[in-house]
């Protein structure tokens, strides 16, 4: 599993294709395995191009730190024709704006009724919902899981946040909460309500 900053997608395998490119939200289900914890390890199941759904494993540090460009990483510039390190440029920048007070994801948490600043490996569940993108998110403050509904580049790319967000205000059902299928279904019968978390 490799992670591109300037392209926004994970690399895993495709039994079909041999490689795949996934951005965040096309991912349906993280879990982190029992056992590492210097880097923690994520199961994920991802929606590939190919159609089918596939697994893989993800390290805490390229799912929640990756994205913001910490890592090492090069580009062709064009206008020079050299490779150049582009992990400094992107690094400083994310460290200047989480300085500045703006978080790389947001989510609304429904049990605290505000905005909360979040990573990734704090997502459970994801799902595509009529052009939406459905997360459901474990707070990492009150421990508890809320469901909001948002646009793909508020998952795919750090420090974008939509200005609002459909939220199911009451507790999920548990049973919704096994696969990324149930839960798309239960979201279609549910009562969203909007909640600004732009200010």
């Amino acid at each position: 599993m490799t992670y591109d900053a300037l392209t926004t997608r994970y690399g895993f395998s495709c039994p079909v294709h041999g490689a795949a490119a996934v951005a965040l939200h096309e991912f349906r289900q993280l879990e982190r395995l029992p056992g590492a914890a210097h880097p923690a390890v994520y199961r994920v199941r991802f929606a590939c191009g190919c159609g089918a759904e596939h697994p893989g494993l993800v390290t805490h540090d390229d799912l929640d730190y990756a994205p913001l460009g910490l890592e090492e990483g090069r580009f062709l510039n064009l206008m020079t024709s050299r490779l150049e390190d582009v992990g400094s440029e992107l690094g400083d920048l994310a460290v200047r704006r989480i300085r500045a007070g703006e978080w790389p994801w947001t989510f609304y948490c429904c049990a605290e009724e505000r905005p909360r600043p979040v990573f990734p490996s704090a997502f459970t569940l994801i799902a595509e919902v009529e052009g939406w993108i459905a997360l459901a998110v474990r707070c990492p403050s009150c421990g508890r899981l809320s469901v909001n509904l948002v646009s793909p580049e508020h998952v795919d790319l750090p420090f974008h946040t939509d200005d609002e967000v459909g939220v199911v205000p009451v507790p999920f059902p548990a049973r919704a909460l096994r696969s990324a299928d149930e839960f798309a279904r239960e979201l279609r019968g549910a009562s969203i309500e909007v909640r600004r978390l732009a200010a």
